[in-house]
Order: C-alpha cells, then structure tokens, then sequence
C-alpha cells in the first residue's frame, strides 16, 4: 500500500500534474551533447518508451534552444529546460514552448533576472522548479553556515521561493540536492515542513552505477518511506535509460503502485535445485515490456520456497530433477525440462 503522503499544491507540468494527489511521477536527463540535435532526439525517444513521466534537457547556450522544439516534436512527454547562469536563455526556451524551466537560485543571478523569468513563466502557465544544489549553494550562505548544510540548503530555497511569489509565481517545485545522503535527507524532512509546494527528490553527484543505486535507493526511498516526495530522478553516472528503471524499483520497494510485473528471487543456498539467477533474470528481460501487475517468485527450493515465496500471485521453486508451479503458495503442478517457458506460459494464462 502506498504510503500516507506528504499533503502539496498541484502542479502540472505539461500533461503531467505532480503533488500529493498524484502518482510520484519518475523523471530523466538526457546527456548527449546538446549541439547534437539527433542524439538528444533519439535518447529521448527510448525514456519515453522506457516510461520517463518527464524529460530534463540541459541548455547551456541560446543556440541549443533548438533542442526543445526537436525533442517536443519527436515526443508526448513534458519537457524540462534546465538553465544555469544566462536568464536569457530561460527565456528563449519559455517562447520555444518548453514545460517548466529550473533555475539554480545560486547561478542565475541578481533579483531582475529572476523577475523576467517568473514573469515569462508566469505568462504562459510555466512552473518553475527551484533547483538547490550543495556544490553551488549562495556565498552569503556558505559563510553564515560554514558548509552546505541542510539549513542552508532550505534557506536557499525558501529565500528564492519567496521571490518568485513576490512575483506572482506559485507554480513551483522544490530540490534540495546533495551528494552527501544525511544531509540529503534531513534537508528535505526540515523543508517539508516548512512549505507545500511539491518536492524532486534526488542525489547530487551520486556516481557510478553500483555506488550511485544504494546512495539514490537510501536518499530517495527513506523520503518516500516518510511520505515525502512528488517526482524524483535517480542520478546515475551513464545511459539514463537506467535511472528510469531504477527510479520505478525504488518507488516500487517503497511501496509505491507502479504499473508491470515484479519478479522476486531467494539469495540460494546450498539446498538450491535450479539456476535461481538465470532463471530470475531471464524472466525479468522477458517480461519487460508486459504490463500485467503479477508479483513472480523464483525460489531454489520446495523446501523453504513455496512458503517463502506465498504471497507473489505465481512462482517457481526448484526440485530434484524437477520444479514446482505454485500460485498464492499452492502447488499447482510439476514441471520438468524448461522450468522457465513453463513458468512463462502459465503467466500467460493469468
């Protein structure tokens, strides 16, 4: 069951509304270079197959503008343009037809840049997404307290969402990034409590796949695990296409519905019968674009695996010479030969 969720605003971001009345809604960046118009296209279209909900594209310099009206085109999925320094830019993107536009509040610059943005934004019903980074945090900040800390991170964001408002802006989606997870977190639990816009959650500087999955898994779902959070991206270093599949895992293992099969797997031990790894990930890549909602077990043994394994819908557990189908931890038959395709055709029938 999904968790008891902080209450937000709404805010919609192209088609797709965020807040707590919605679905926490997984998002991705692409990376290609920007000057590569096709590359950007192209990656974009594989996250929407893969179910971005929102893409982010990074807009470093006014000619890449383009950008957002090529991916717009290829794709139906909201598009982000994330601006650093040059408020211009913001603004050629919110006449190209982008769907929100994120400001860092420590790069952009003096309070006049911010007004035009939040009032071209504000023109065209565009939210803003408030993006507080550790590693570019104010210098006025970073002398009051030394670091960046996680006050200083909320302080950041709280100063900057009052001078949207200030400007008439409302539309507005909070992140509070550090790549240090303690922080991370506390930053988020102080802020949600001291506003109800939605929250992006997300590590900074995660790195690489292996360090950078238990870094997002521990920041992000303890978030979740506590009700906060709105949409997120799983910050990986590489192809993005995984931080969409792992952003669903992390949602799922919080308890979030996420639409599509789950297949659990013991760790085997010594009374292990069946290739439990193969036949786990084999499955997996198998049913990878199904969208049945079946939890799928794959246990090693009829010794501890069908009772370990009773509350997916169906699953598999090794014998000798032979495996068992059982379905809510009822045997339903014995199988022999390809224990796999029996377990895939019995999914078929459900």
């Amino acid at each position: 069951m999904e968790q008891q969720r902080r209450k937000t605003k709404t805010v919609s971001v192209g088609s797709v509304p965020i807040g707590s009345g919605h679905a926490v809604a997984v998002q991705s960046m692409l990376n290609a270079p920007a000057e590569e118009v096709s590359q950007n296209v192209r990656q974009a279209v594989q996250l929407a197959q893969a179910g971005c909900r929102i893409l982010r594209v990074s807009v470093p310099k006014k000619e890449d503008v383009r950008l957002v009206g090529a991916i717009k085109q290829a794709v139906d999925v909201p598009l982000v343009a994330d601006i650093h320094y040059d408020y211009q830019i913001a603004l050629a993107c919110v006449e190209a037809g982008v769907d929100k536009i994120r400001i860092n509040p420590g790069n952009i610059g003096e309070n006049s840049r911010v007004r035009a943005v939040a009032e071209a934004c504000g023109k065209r019903g565009i939210p803003i997404r408030i993006g507080v980074n550790g590693g570019s945090l104010e210098p006025k900040l970073l002398e009051k307290y030394g670091r960046p800390t996680a006050e200083a991170l909320v302080e950041s964001a709280l100063s900057q969402a009052a001078l949207l408002e200030s400007f008439a802006v409302t539309d507005i989606v909070i992140s509070l990034k550090s790549s240090h997870v303690p922080t991370n977190v506390r930053a988020y639990q102080i802020l949600a409590g001291r506003c109800d816009y939605p929250l992006h959650l997300g590590v900074t500087e995660a790195g690489t796949y292996r360090a950078g999955l238990v870094k997002n898994a521990m920041g992000i779902g303890s978030l979740l695990l506590s009700g906060i959070g709105d949409t997120l991206r799983v910050s990986l270093t590489g192809d993005p296409l995984r931080e969409v599949e792992a952003g669903y895992d992390i949602l799922r293992a919080a308890g979030h519905p996420v639409p599509g099969p789950e297949v659990i797997s013991c760790p085997t031990c010594g009374r292990t019968c069946i290739p439990v790894e193969e036949i786990a990930g084999e499955l997996e890549k198998r049913l990878q674009n199904s969208k049945k909602n079946l939890k799928i077990a794959v246990m090693g043994c009829v010794v501890n695996g069908i009772g370990e394994g009773k509350e997916a819908d169906i699953g598999l557990a090794g014998g000798k010479g032979s495996a068992v189908l059982f379905k809510k931890g009822k045997k339903i038959r014995t199988v022999h030969g390809d224990y796999l395709q029996a377990l895939l055709d019995e999914i078929e029938t459900m």
